[in-house]
């Protein structure tokens, strides 16, 4: 039986305080949003193309329209925002710098809000890497920029007898245990003053990519970063560059430079409700 109070399992209740929190974040962050010359899109929760956004389609909650097409609750902005500006909105607007503050819906009744940028046609993550550290600073809120770069382990792959699921669940001994002196510094690799003694001694593949991530460290306005390159999560856009805002176990938000067909972009999202808890306790 359900009780009349009851609310399904992770979906979102928000009241008094937590509900006052939520919206100064948002409210500080749309302010420094419209004053960097970025507009707010709200799109449509259903959706026809979320399966290009998700990795597992299985976390997408389904449904059909009124031709028994089947459509999906908005599961992830980023790939939709994108596609609507650029194949429906192209005509009226030249605008690349977008935002949104609104949820997404995974299977079965899970639902995160949060506030998303994209910069359609940029191409330097910095730009927005900023944005998200100045939203941070006047929410006083003092985290820890984690920089990788996808990339590099899609190379180690090619390089070694290793597999994305090593690098999905950090397996550390088995990198090591190959006992090879450059890819044990990249292991240990955490702050861009150890770049320089690794660009002497990697494969020239490897040394374009990390020397990416020097050239981000450089552009960064927040100092409190450490390096990981060789974080992987499975995006089915974010591939290169990406960065995650961390506080101990926490992700507040993360970011990176994707391509949709041809377009690079670059982009992040603020994970609200993680947020909220944490600045209402």
């Amino acid at each position: 039986m359900i009780l009349e109070h009851e609310i399904p399992n992770g979906s979102k209740l928000y009241f008094g305080d937590a509900a006052k929190k939520k919206r100064e974040i948002e409210k500080v962050a749309s302010d420094i949003l419209y004053s960097c010359g970025f507009e707010e899109i709200v799109t449509p929760i259903f959706s026809y193309h979320q399966h290009q956004s998700i990795a597992d389609e299985k976390e997408l909650v389904r449904v059909n329209d009124e031709k028994n097409n089947n459509i999906s609750l908005r599961a992830d902005s980023t790939i939709d925002v994108v596609r609507i500006i650029d194949k429906r909105l192209g005509q009226n607007t030249e605008h690349k710098k977008w935002f949104y503050i609104q949820p997404v819906f995974r299977y079965p009744t899970h639902e995160y809000y949060q506030v998303g940028v994209e910069y359609i046609g940029e191409k330097k993550l910095s730009s927005v890497l900023n944005i998200a550290v100045n939203i941070f600073d006047n929410l006083d809120v003092k985290p820890l920029i984690q920089i990788s770069n996808i990339k590099i382990p899609q190379i180690l792959t090619t390089i070694f007898d290793l597999t994305l699921d090593d690098f999905r669940h950090i397996n550390i001994e088995k990198f090591l245990n190959l006992k090879v002196d450059w890819l044990e510094k990249l292991v240990y690799l955490q702050y861009v003053e150890q770049i320089e003694e690794l660009l002497e001694i990697v494969p020239s593949e490897i040394k374009t990519e990390l020397i990416k991530m020097k050239e981000l460290c450089s552009e960064m306005s927040c100092k409190n970063s450490v390096l990981a390159p060789l974080y992987y999560a499975e995006m089915l856009y974010y591939d290169e560059l990406f960065f995650r805002i961390i506080d101990k176990n926490e992700v507040y938000a993360r970011g990176g430079r994707y391509k949709n067909i041809e377009l690079t972009s670059v982009g992040f999202a603020i994970y609200t409700d993680v947020l909220c808890e944490t600045l209402t306790n």
